[in-house]
């Protein structure tokens, strides 16, 4: 790698904004290309992120800088999860070690971070909207500056990107649309758009040939008219041979490509071109997605998003014991195994929510639908009313885009269809647009609908078991990133609607959510420490809650606190509080939990430990809002 002698990069070094790199020649621009990458994979590698997704866009986010003029010029980035090397390159290539860290840079884009980041992103299939809306904005106001969406091939398989493209292309506002075909999206991808966009990569011979006819016909005189219709009826007869499905072109884009994605002088010059023409262009960039590390480009869809690695293997530093998503995954085969009605269904992510073994074992009943998580709802729909058992795999922060079709078309409809809900509560290292806080309360406005919250692998086992077993209509599992670990308790039978008593006590009933139920046994023990202990409950089910028991421990206690890592708005918690009101049981109720904003990224524990949902912070919350005499006056139980 070309360093000098101080161990610095050579031209990373020098680069503190785009300005910088248009100072450059196309082979110091190569060099740069290196150097970002080697950067790369020095700091992911300590921090974790999404490294696949960047080394794959270095050559075209150096290309995109160079062309464009930003931050007066917009890019809007799909997902966001690429955009690195656009930090990197936008004055924040100092402070991108704390990349992902509590109160360090984002992995996202950032308005409030970098006047660079022209808009926020976490979830796909946005960009083009964005874009249009922006585009739009810019002409009512008369300004003049281009407005370019970056979008990705898996994530045009979302619904939304395909809505902004029939738009765009009636509105022929001038609007830059750069398609970045890697064939990926966190898996590969699938489906028909995704078959003709393989089409296209394999067919180059027919835009070579267009081009060539158009500027022939571009150079006849204009009395010529006879033989230019002849020629431009040659040209739609080469489009129609070569591929006979212009898909873009026909809903009123003009389309570009396919081009090297790693060639930046090809880029630059078809960007250039594209950004003066009217209305909406698509500019379709193959890139290789894990570009110049090995490891990531033999496995992209493990480097999408990886925890710290070491460089020289591609092996995780501190791999994990076994995760709630790989317990789901086993157990659901083994359940298929049993019951060929078993179906899955995952909007994109088999090996995220742990379905690759099953997708392996029953390829017939594994339905990956990319990006398209409102489809993955209604096509469960339809085959719950067809009998078939359908279980839907999706992180709670995407699910979330599909509250439309679980309320009309699963649940009014009392459907039997099992959400499995991935990456609940605080995720962490993503951030605010990844954190899976919200899915309890908005889940929580819909009829019929069960909702269970295991505490541990164990609980996971039993409830899926028992929601593809025995129950009827529409049930949701919430469960978190990670790994867990069993208590005393935790393989107590599992019932409909009941709760467990965890650990006996009178002078306090804690009521710890899913994977709170460690943190408030800890809260408990430091109470006991003082003589003060507790009935710690664990619900199981968050709904129905089981009355019976959380009204008899909140009669003995008179003291009730709920902890939970989601917000406190609704939901649960407010469920609890409600049920003890009504009941005219004179019990003084709290509820833990998040503020209703935006939590930003950071290690999970610190995240907690900040919003005061830490033992330590849990205590000194309880005593100051409930107050309590120094010493208890019982012996505590653990059962």
């Amino acid at each position: 790698m070309d360093r000098n002698f101080n161990g610095d990069f050579k031209f990373l070094s020098n680069i503190n904004n785009p300005n910088d790199l248009k100072k450059l020649s196309y082979k110091e621009l190569d060099i740069l290309a290196r150097e970002l990458r080697e950067f790369l994979l020095d700091t992911v590698s300590k921090t974790g992120g999404h490294i696949a997704s960047n080394l794959g866009v270095v050559e075209l986010t150096i290309a995109l800088h160079k062309v464009l003029n930003t931050p007066l010029d917009k890019i809007i980035w799909d997902v966001g999860h690429q955009t690195y090397v656009h930090k990197i390159l936008t004055g924040r290539r100092d402070v991108f070690p704390t990349l992902r860290q509590l109160n360090g840079i984002s992995g996202f884009p950032k308005t409030q971070e970098s006047p660079y980041d022209a808009f926020n992103t976490g979830h796909s299939s946005t960009s083009i909207s964005a874009a249009l809306g922006m585009a739009r904005a810019r002409d009512l106001k008369g300004e003049k500056y281009t407005v370019c969406a970056v979008i990705g091939d898996g994530a045009l398989t979302g619904g939304m990107a395909l809505e902004a493209i029939n738009d765009a292309g009636m509105a022929k506002t001038n609007l830059l649309i750069i398609l970045n075909d890697n064939g990926m999206s966190i898996a590969p991808n699938v489906g028909g758009l995704s078959r003709y966009l393989s089409r296209i990569r394999v067919r180059p011979l027919y835009y070579k040939t267009r081009e060539s006819v158009q500027g022939f016909i571009e150079s006849l005189p204009r009395s010529g008219k006879r033989l230019r219709r002849f020629l431009h009826k040659v040209k739609l007869s080469i489009k129609s041979m070569f591929v006979p499905a212009m898909f873009f072109e026909n809903l009123g884009l003009r389309y570009f490509g396919p081009i090297d994605g790693h060639n930046i002088r090809e880029m630059v010059n078809v960007f250039e071109h594209a950004k003066t023409m009217k209305g909406p262009v698509i500019v379709h960039v193959v890139t290789t997605k894990g570009k110049g590390y090995e490891f990531a480009e033999e496995k992209p869809d493990i480097f999408h998003g990886i925890a710290p690695f070491e460089i020289e293997t591609g092996n995780v530093i501190k791999p994990g014991s076994e995760s709630y998503s790989s317990v789901f995954g086993k157990k659901l085969c083994e359940l298929a195994e049993e019951d060929e009605k078993i179906v899955a269904i995952t909007a994109a992510m088999p090996d995220g929510t742990g379905l690759n073994p099953f997708k392996k074992a029953f390829p017939k009943r594994l339905f990956d639908v990319g990006i398209a998580e409102q489809h993955a709802v209604t096509l469960a729909a339809g085959l719950a009313m067809g009998g078939a058992k359908p279980v839907v795999a999706i992180y709670s922060t995407f699910l979330q885009r599909a509250y439309d079709q679980i309320l009309h078309d699963v649940a009014l409809q009392k459907l039997k269809v099992v959400f499995a809900i991935d990456r609940c509560g605080v995720v962490g290292d993503d951030g605010e647009t990844h954190q899976g806080i919200y899915d309890v309360s908005y889940l929580y406005t819909i009829p019929y609908l069960s909702i269970l919250s295991p505490a541990t692998p164990n609980e996971l086992k039993a409830m899926l078991e028992y929601a593809v077993k025995k129950h009827n209509g529409p049930i949701a599992i919430r469960y978190p990133r990670g790994s867990g670990n069993e208590f005393p308790g935790s393989n107590t039978p599992l019932e409909f609607g009941k709760g467990v008593l965890v650990k006996k006590g009178n002078d306090l009933t804690i009521i710890g959510v899913g994977n709170m139920m460690p943190v408030a046994l800890e809260v408990a023990e430091l109470f006991e420490n003082e003589g003060i202990l507790c009935d710690v409950i664990n619900p199981r089910f968050l709904r129905p809650v089981d009355d019976t028991l959380i009204l008899n421990s909140a009669k003995k206690t008179g003291k009730v606190v709920i902890v939970q890592d989601v917000i406190k708005n609704g939901g649960f918690g407010s469920a609890v509080s409600e049920l003890i009101q009504s009941s005219g049981i004179n019990a003084r109720t709290m509820i833990l939990g998040l503020p209703d904003t935006g939590i930003e990224h950071g290690n999970r524990n610190l995240i907690l430990k900040k919003y005061g949902l830490d033992a330590l912070g849990i205590k000194m919350n309880v005593v100051y809002e409930m107050g309590f005499p120094e010493k208890g006056n019982n012996n505590g139980e653990v059962l």
